[in-house]
């Protein structure tokens, strides 16, 4: 084993430079991790723009992330050349959230390249708790579980019936995952963005029947598509205030609203309306250990179109190069993964 290790350190805004760090020593109840694969989420733009909330530079960033076991405790089920993938959501484990098994928003939650140092680099120690046998699946697939469970999870809070009408707003990575499992799930889906490319990648999901273009005459389109109806269900997961504040509008009487995104501020929505149709409105946060389970069998059972997910990649030490690329809408990026 070497004695340092390289890492991409987002100093400031728009700052990224190559670093390099002593390994990260194992403790006990951890495992030591070569990093293989790092997924780029909406997360890692804010904070490479810097836009994003609760966050403080210098940070590496990186929670999609995939590897292969390097050592681990004597007596451990994972054993070196392993791979896995990992649940970067650090709990606490005695707090009321995480007493009741909602280690998702636990009171203290550290998630690794947000709140704390992430996979951006070769080596990370982990507690073996949160590392999970990527077994029948391939490295990049592994890490695209992480962003995939945010969206199973949503779609778990929403408890959606077969043949419910499901609307998504907003076709990023997110709103794809919602998307798919909201279908996975029985449901009808329509998908909302203001954006061409992402309308048409989502179009070829075999779990979307419907795509409209946000603007002129889209109220209209959605009415349309439910014989006035609107949702049984709608999935906000734009990180927009205004389009957070009208999908209230989209939901139907007896309802359920979704708030998968988060902005920093306020909201606001008409009470009147809100109970006359007695809607019912749901935050969602990151993840549980029962989400990432049912997106690792989804994904055994080839139900996520991952090939189709993943349009790019590139060597983690170009990152000072390709995320200013990956970033441009012009660019088309769905999900882009880092590799080592």
């Amino acid at each position: 084993m070497p004695d340092t290790m390289r890492a991409v350190l987002c100093r400031n805004p728009g700052e990224l430079e190559i670093v390099r760090y002593p390994v990260p020593e194992r403790k006990p109840g951890e495992a030591l991790v070569r990093i293989r694969r790092i997924g780029v989420c909406g997360t890692d733009m804010h904070i490479y723009r810097g836009n994003q909330p609760y966050f403080a530079y210098p940070r590496v960033m990186g929670h999609e992330l995939s590897g292969e076991i390097v050592a681990a405790e004597q007596g451990s089920a994972l054993r070196p050349g392993d791979p896995v993938y990992v649940v970067p959501y650090l709990h606490c484990g005695h707090c009321v959230a995480c007493r009741a098994g909602k280690t998702n928003c636990c009171v203290s939650l550290k998630v690794l390249g947000v709140h704390t140092d992430g996979g951006m680099c070769e080596y990370l120690s982990l507690p073996e708790t949160h590392l999970f046998k990527a077994e029948g699946i391939t490295l990049d697939e592994a890490a695209m579980v992480e962003f995939l469970a945010i969206g199973a999870h949503a779609v778990a809070r929403a408890r959606l019936s077969r043949g419910s009408r499901a609307l998504v707003v907003g076709a990023g990575p997110i709103g794809l995952g919602v998307a798919i499992f909201a279908g996975l799930d029985g449901a009808e889906v329509t998908v909302l963005d203001g954006r061409e490319d992402r309308l048409a990648f989502a179009s070829r999901l075999a779990a979307v029947q419907h795509t409209v273009r946000l603007g002129e005459n889209d109220v209209e389109r959605l009415k349309a598509n439910t014989a006035g109806e609107f949702y049984d269900a709608v999935f906000d997961c734009t990180g927009s205030p205004q389009a957070m504040e009208r999908g209230f509008g989209f939901v139907a009487h007896g309802g359920t609203y979704v708030l998968v995104s988060i902005v920093q501020g306020m909201i606001s929505f008409s009470d009147p309306e809100f109970h006359r149709r007695e809607t019912t409105l749901l935050s969602s946060r990151n993840a549980t250990l029962a989400d990432f389970a049912r997106v690792m069998a989804a994904m055994r059972e080839a139900q996520v179109p991952t090939r189709a997910i993943k349009t790019h990649s590139a060597p983690l030490w170009e990152a000072a190069a390709r995320m200013p690329e990956w970033i441009r809408p012009a660019e088309g990026t769905v999900k882009a993964i880092f590799e080592l």
